[in-house]
């Protein structure tokens, strides 16, 4: 796998109910803006349709206006509720998102989250699970260029077949998963990417990252086909300020709203979190490992300890939370690009180096200079004293 991690984020999003929901999609849409100038690489974003908070109903239209305002970052479906939809039509809206980024967008699939979403079209969570395999089996054989006849629960495929070819030799498919197997199984049989969501979210979701690609290496065997780990991206959360007092001020904001979110309101008991007080949310999130509200040495910290429990990843996505104030928000993922993107990309060890070689040898060069100096003064001396004779 190549030794240059990727940085990105994960925006479900998360905004106060009864806050305005244009300006808030306005920010989000400025954040990616904001990334994408700082050399981030992917954002992913989410498919929700209730409850009052992850307001994007559709990754695919907000993807074709972050487009337009972007030139390099590349943006995923994070995720396409794909037992929601008519696999044909996700195929066919990605693969004119493929022609319109020019390969920049990625599909990121999953049974989607929220049980009153689902609820809505007659669906129960169980239902959505098992519908998602043969959904995803009838995308990844459209995007293939196979015509499909078949008849689903929800749908009936007759010689369905995408008009378009694809822009990309290949559209990168990856697979959400939390704390259970199902997404590296379904993953690993197609050798698609894994998402994992829950990554640092629960003990459970920490202690299952090399789990879960053992699962996807099984399955991989077992269909005939590899599987990458730098297509496995792990989402955690941070907020990084220049010293941990900051930080802690900073998230003072609104981690309150969103640990109410998943306390109170969201029926997603995969993202556990506790405390019932300020002080006990943020010592939630750092004591338990679950993230890192602190400086760039916390999140160089965490992002190693996450690369030696999974035993190697592809990118570290951040989720998006807005606990801190857009200012001080941006200010964090600009930390994050200054001094811990680096270190991890290749970037650090050659200045570092070089420093360090000057370093070591300033004080030989620093008499080297005066010497130059002295020899030139001399010269010019001896010029202006042969020519008074």
């Amino acid at each position: 796998m190549s030794d240059r991690l990727g940085f990105g984020i994960f925006m479900a999003p998360f905004h106060p109910a009864g806050e305005n929901p244009t300006l808030a999609i306005q920010r989000d849409l400025e954040l990616v803006e904001h990334l994408d100038r700082l050399g981030y690489d992917e954002a992913w974003i989410g498919e929700h349709h209730s409850a009052g908070s992850e307001i994007i109903a559709s990754p695919e239209i907000f993807i074709a206006a972050a487009a337009e305002r972007t030139k390099n970052i590349r943006l995923g479906t994070g995720v396409t509720s794909l037992s929601y939809h008519n696999p044909l039509w996700v195929a066919e809206r990605m693969v004119l998102l493929d022609h319109m980024t020019r390969g920049r967008v990625m599909l990121g699939v999953g049974p989607g989250s929220l049980p009153t979403d689902s609820a809505m079209i007659g669906l129960d969570p169980t239902d959505t699970r098992e519908l998602l395999p043969e959904a995803l089996d009838i995308v990844v054989r459209l995007l293939k260029g196979e015509t499909v006849t078949q008849q689903t629960r929800t749908h009936n495929l007759i010689n369905a077949h995408l008009h378009l070819a694809p822009y990309s030799k290949e559209l990168e498919i990856a697979v959400a998963a939390v704390a259970s197997p199902s997404g590296p199984r379904l993953a690993g049989r197609y050798g698609l990417g894994l998402l994992s969501i829950g990554a640092t979210l629960t003990a459970d979701g920490f202690d299952a990252l090399a789990l879960h690609w053992d699962v996807m290496e099984e399955r991989a065997e077992t269909y005939g086909v590899t599987v990458d780990r730098d297509a496995w991206r792990l989402v955690g959360i941070m907020h990084i300020a220049e010293t941990r007092e900051q930080a802690y001020k900073d998230v003072e904001f609104g981690i309150e709203q969103w640990f109410n979110y998943f306390q109170k309101i969201a029926a997603f008991p995969q993202m556990g979190v506790e405390g019932h007080n300020l002080k006990e949310m943020i010592d939630f999130v750092n004591e338990a490992g679950v993230g890192v509200i602190g400086t760039v040495e916390d999140a160089k910290a965490q992002v190693e300890k996450l690369k030696n429990q999974s035993k190697g990843f592809g990118t570290m996505l951040l989720m998006a939370h807005e606990w801190a104030n857009p200012e001080a928000t941006r200010r964090s993922y600009e930390l994050i690009a200054q001094h811990v993107m680096p270190q991890f990309q290749g970037q650090s060890a050659a200045t570092i180096e070089a420093r360090d070689i000057a370093s070591g040898k300033q004080k030989e060069y620093s008499d080297q200079q005066l010497a130059a100096v002295a020899h030139m003064t001399e010269k010019y001396q001896a010029e202006v004293a042969a020519k008074d004779k």
